[in-house]
């Protein structure tokens, strides 16, 4: 099969992904931070571990700021729902995931007010842009990194210096960039990055991170056992205990970390580049096709590793359908849970048809993508 799905969940992972998994079940497995004997303290050793990993990674501020979550919608939840309170204002855009879209719809009902930024055909936000809708009571801007419909690359710089020198909370949705862009929360003047494990980071499902740049009022989402200050009668106000309770993923943690360790032995620049060269490749192909619409920028460099698109005479869930019963290969139709960019692209309600690559793909699977695109235009 020609896996072209990578935006959801990439596949397939790195080989010491599923070594490391395989030797925790085996060989640990115990609940880590619960008891003292050397599997469960072994245990803890890998949360660890992979705390000080992914500090290093982000140049998040500390390892204790490293928050394990179920993936990037739980991180996100924690987020938006620990900061704002009524009276809030938020600024977002008309390009975001139902992760962030839905809890702001949410918390809205209780007096928290939002604005979508507007952006140009390409999806892509002007910086000043975001200034002319700051207000006195602005306290936060959520955006997305890349749409994970138009894969446009946002200047988040640029936005998190204007954010800083306005006393904003900079919270950025990387589930499209995180292990395939560079992304330095202390330079970029990011304060909160929330990302899936499973995706650009090559961990397994079931993994998520929220990573804190120098903020500490967030309140707890959820409480419930930390293994630590079990006498306290509220939940734990340090970090990471304060927004991480019950027993945590280790296993999938342990997986994690070998997909970040197989990311900095590679570099991300090697991977990018990797990446590019199979987004233009795919961009030239479908733009090449009568009768194919692509959307967003043909600019392969202003994009992560995705392209959407559709065929002329063709609903989008009948192309991919198509493409996996005739050619093997997968990928995915529909509203990629973002209705309000297919709106702004005029998709409603069927959406698109996206093939969205990673590091283990090849020139060869995109030109047989681009030749099975081709045939179902009729070309």
């Amino acid at each position: 099969m020609i896996y072209l799905d990578n935006a959801a969940t990439s596949w397939p992972k790195p080989e010491g992904v599923y070594r490391a998994m395989d030797t925790f079940f085996r060989e640990l497995g115990a609940n880590p931070g619960r008891a003292g004997f050397r599997m469960a303290a072994e245990a803890g050793k890998v949360i660890r571990e992979a705390r000080v990993l992914l500090k290093d990674f982000f140049n998040a501020s500390s390892p204790d700021h490293i928050i394990f979550t179920l993936n990037c919608t739980d991180a996100l939840n924690i987020a938006l729902k620990g900061l704002l309170s009524p009276g809030d204002h938020v600024i977002t855009s008309c390009l975001e995931h139902n992760s962030v879209s839905r809890p702001l719809n949410r918390i809205a009902k209780s007096g928290v007010v939002y604005s979508r930024v507007p952006h140009n055909q390409d999806g892509l936000i002007e910086p000043e842009e975001i200034k002319k809708m700051i207000r006195p009571e602005t306290k936060l801007i959520v955006l997305a990194h890349a749409s994970n419909v138009l894969g446009t690359v946002e200047p988040v710089r640029e936005i998190g210096h204007i954010a800083a020198e306005h006393g904003i909370i900079f919270l950025l949705d990387a589930a499209q960039t995180a292990g395939a862009l560079p992304i330095d929360l202390k330079e970029m003047k990011i304060n909160l990055l929330a990302c899936p494990g499973h995706k650009g980071l090559m961990g397994p499902t079931g993994t998520g991170v929220l990573a804190i740049n120098g903020l500490e009022g967030i309140a707890s989402f959820r409480e419930g056992g930390t293994g630590s200050l079990s006498e306290e009668p509220v939940q734990p106000s340090r970090f990471p205990d304060r927004l991480e309770a019950g027993t945590p993923n280790t296993v999938g943690i342990a997986g994690l970390k070998a997909g970040v360790e197989f990311i900095m032995e590679k570099g991300l620049e090697k991977i990018r580049s990797h990446e590019l060269s199979l987004i233009d490749l795919l961009l030239k192909g479908l733009l090449s096709i009568p009768g194919v619409t692509v959307y967003g920028t043909q600019r392969a460099e202003g994009r992560s590793g995705l392209v959407s698109f559709n065929i002329e005479g063709w609903e989008p869930q009948d192309v991919a359908a198509v493409l996996e019963s005739k050619f093997d290969i997968a990928c995915r139709a529909g509203l990629h849970c973002a209705p309000w960019a297919h709106g702004f692209l005029g998709t409603l309600p069927y959406g698109a048809v996206r093939f969205s690559v990673g590091y283990f793909n090849t020139e060869s699977e995109i030109k047989t993508a681009i030749e099975a695109v081709s045939a179902l235009a009729g070309y």
